[in-house]
């Protein structure tokens, strides 16, 4: 089993040395220990000295030099479209602002299902369809590439539930 203790991001390792890929869901892209076989059958012991976020194109930095390509796994996910720029431009910062893990494209957002969610962007006027894609959300406002993605609390601000962050509103 080849020990993998470093990673390079997307597009800052050599290609030319991949031993292999490795197609993981979001959930499991934060890891710190853990073996794992790639998708050509290596066998691999993921050896980091903190939990971290891997994204697609991420290169695995092997022992021996080599590398294994992370590549997110398809999920069962919600699409999410507006009817103009601005419309899908309010939805991001109405999901933002719950702390929602979001992958942002040019025409569209697309998020974990949850009804209640769902049900409030369809209220925005948002259209909301299931769909099944790989799953690589922003890294967050202050480079939060090792955040937990389990780590989203959504949230109602009208109750004042007092936790200390701003979101530049007064409260």
């Amino acid at each position: 089993m080849l020990r993998a203790t470093d990673i390079a991001r997307a597009g800052h390792w050599p290609e030319g040395k991949r031993a292999d890929t490795i197609t993981l869901a979001f959930d499991d892209r934060y890891r710190r220990r853990l073996r794992l076989l790639g998708d050509g059958g290596l066998d691999i012991l993921l050896d980091l000295a903190e939990p971290t976020v891997l994204h697609t194109g991420d290169g695995l930095a092997l022992e021996d030099g080599r590398f294994v390509e992370v590549r997110a796994a398809d999920e069962d996910l919600i699409e999410v479209r507006g009817s103009a720029a601005i419309s899908l431009a309010r939805i991001a910062w109405h999901l933002g602002n719950r702390h929602l893990p979001s992958q942002i494209d040019d025409t569209r957002v697309l998020i974990r299902d949850d009804h209640v969610i769902v049900a409030m962007l369809r209220g925005l006027g948002a259209r909301a369809e299931k769909v099944r894609a790989p799953f690589d959300p922003e890294g967050g406002a202050y480079g939060q590439q090792n955040h937990d993605p389990r780590h989203a609390h959504g949230h109602d601000h009208a109750q004042g539930d007092g936790h200390g962050h701003d979101h530049g509103h007064g409260h």
